[in-house]
């Protein structure tokens, strides 16, 4: 994998959302085809309620990989991939499960196949 610093997202809460190619190489996983789980909607373990839709969030996300300043910053590895324009987006909408603890699960399942969180995850 090809990695560039910098990267093409924006800046959020006026912060440098790059790492160094050390720490992108260090967190990527040769042979795993998800590099990030996230969610829209759901309700977190401190009761606060998450409204975003799917739309707005997948949104907001290309939107910080443009170089705009939004309130979306997970995931923000990936844009410091140098084909970042190439990847694919794939979702699975939940309808009787909270996407809080679905995506928490996802990310558990990846980690104890993979030894490691997907390369975009940072928690």
């Amino acid at each position: 994998m090809h990695f560039i610093d910098p990267g093409t997202g924006g800046f959020y809460k006026g912060k440098d959302p790059n790492v160094s190619i050390e720490q992108l190489k260090e967190k990527w996983i040769d042979d795993a085809n998800v590099i990030y789980i996230g969610r829209a909607g759901g309700t977190a373990q401190n009761g606060k309620e998450c409204k975003s839709t799917l739309r707005i969030r997948i949104k907001q996300y290309i939107k910080f990989g443009k170089g705009k300043n939004v309130g979306h910053c997970e995931g923000r590895y990936i844009w410091q991939m140098a084909d970042s324009k190439e990847l694919l987006t794939a979702y699975k909408a939940i309808k009787k499960e909270n996407p809080v603890l679905k995506e928490r699960k996802l990310i558990k399942d990846f980690q104890e196949y993979y030894g490691l969180i997907p390369f975009a995850n940072l928690k």
